[in-house]
């Protein structure tokens, strides 16, 4: 009897242990955020958190999409990345309101589980939206890289089992649909109004990994929401075209301050900072040198106004080159890539009122009248306080000096210093108008 309460209390305890086995082993999935342009960071942070997620065992990476379009190398490293992932990666479209336009076509597409929320679009992928060359091609320039990027897209989709005939037409004829349509045309595997709803709905999936097939499990599946850390959204700020903008003419104005009052010390390690962040964001975008150069001109064209007296010409040709500069600096047709004219045009209008109200400040110092040296003294009223035939001596701001004068001048007289030779005065009398 005693041994069958021992075999029945065996059991139980090894039940507890299964169950707390099973209740441990929870599936976790990594949770992502990507919500701007697609630019080199963001490709950089994608892959490691692909890689982090791979180290911490989870079950697979989420992505909440939400983006406008961004560089063509930049998506390609994803999609790279994406399809090359040992784990799964859900891209999720989300919130409602949020878009997968341009390069986000591509990049939803290379996902193992493709998915969007009520309310979301897809499409408009047409190779100049998602920034290929950029600048003007010609026609046959433009077919290839059209046709390169048809079938691009082909083949993920191809890869995933998607609508291969819609991704060439969001190509060729920028088609951008709902996610009630793209889950009818099958380029998107799921539609779900939120993150739980999504994990249901794909519980022991099968899908395709680069190692082989594998099922997901979401089943009690817990999320560990990584935040975008301090150092990325710095990376991800610096990138945007208007915030590299906006550091490059801090920059600038930094150092042309600096150089138009040297001594400021302030203002040029600003600029000295603002511009090494402003290159590093250019770096990552489809800058056009041209632009830069005109920008800098501009700022030299202020600079020689300073130095030599152009009655505004120089002034107004740093205004044309700093408009112009502004215009030609990102060379494509991407509106995700552009300076927003709310941006540029304030920015324009502040800058050259600094360039112009530094140069102002400038002349009216070089044309105030000194107030101390021997400078100083030239056209300074004086009192005679001896006579002067010859020599004698004058007051002067509360101060004697010795002074001589061509013509004699009584003591009392008012007198004007007409020059200073070491530490005589050389005067004349002021005068009385009759």
């Amino acid at each position: 009897m005693m041994k069958k309460i021992i075999s029945v209390l065996i059991l139980i305890l090894s039940l507890i242990n299964i169950c707390a086995s099973a209740e441990e082993k929870k599936p976790v999935f990594n949770m992502i955020s990507i919500d701007g342009i697609i630019t080199s960071p963001t490709a950089k942070y994608i892959a490691q958190s692909i890689e982090d997620a791979n180290k911490e065992s989870a079950e697979g990476l989420i992505i909440l999409l939400d983006t406008p379009g961004g560089l063509d190398t930049a998506m390609r490293d994803i999609a790279k990345s994406i399809l090359n992932a040992p784990l799964p990666v859900i891209v999720f479209v989300y919130p409602s309101g949020a878009r997968a336009a341009s390069a986000g076509v591509i990049i939803t597409q290379a996902a193992h589980v493709a998915a969007m929320a009520p309310g979301t679009n897809i499409g408009a992928a047409h190779p100049v939206a998602i920034g290929i060359g950029g600048g003007t091609m010609d026609k046959t320039m433009a077919k290839k890289v059209e046709n390169d990027a048809a079938a691009y897209a082909r083949s993920i989709a191809k890869s995933k089992g998607r609508s291969e005939e819609w991704v060439e037409k969001a190509v060729r004829k920028s088609e951008s649909i709902t996610a009630e349509e793209a889950l009818k045309l099958k380029v998107i595997d799921y539609v779900a109004p939120d993150i739980e709803k999504l994990l249901i709905a794909i519980d022991q999936k099968e899908i395709k990994l680069a190692q082989g097939k594998k099922k997901i499990t979401t089943k009690n599946a817990v999320i560990n929401n990584k935040k975008t850390g301090t150092r990325q959204k710095i990376l991800a700020a610096i990138s945007d075209p208007n915030i590299s903008y906006i550091l490059l003419l801090i920059g600038l104005a930094g150092l042309y301050f600096e150089l138009s009052t040297p001594g400021a010390i302030l203002p040029g390690v600003i600029g000295g900072i603002s511009l090494l962040l402003a290159f590093f964001g250019l770096s990552t975008l489809p800058v056009n040198y041209t632009g830069i150069l005109l920008i800098i001109f501009g700022v030299i064209l202020f600079i020689a106004e300073i130095k030599v007296m152009s009655h505004g010409m120089l002034t107004v040709g740093g205004v044309i080159s700093l408009i112009m500069g502004s215009l030609l600096l990102f060379d494509t047709t991407e509106p995700a890539l552009k300076i927003s004219l709310q941006v540029l045009i304030p920015a324009v209008v502040v800058a050259s009122a600094f360039f112009i109200a530094v140069i102002l400040l400038a002349i009216k110092a070089q044309m105030r009248k000194p107030f101390s040296g021997s400078e100083a003294m030239i056209g300074t009223e004086a009192e005679a306080v001896t006579d002067i035939t010859g020599e004698g001596e004058v007051l002067v701001k509360g101060e004697y000096w010795k002074a001589t004068s061509d013509r004699p001048i009584r003591k009392g007289a008012k007198v004007k210093i007409l020059k200073m030779e070491g530490l005589n005065l050389n005067v004349e009398e002021i005068k009385k108008e009759q």
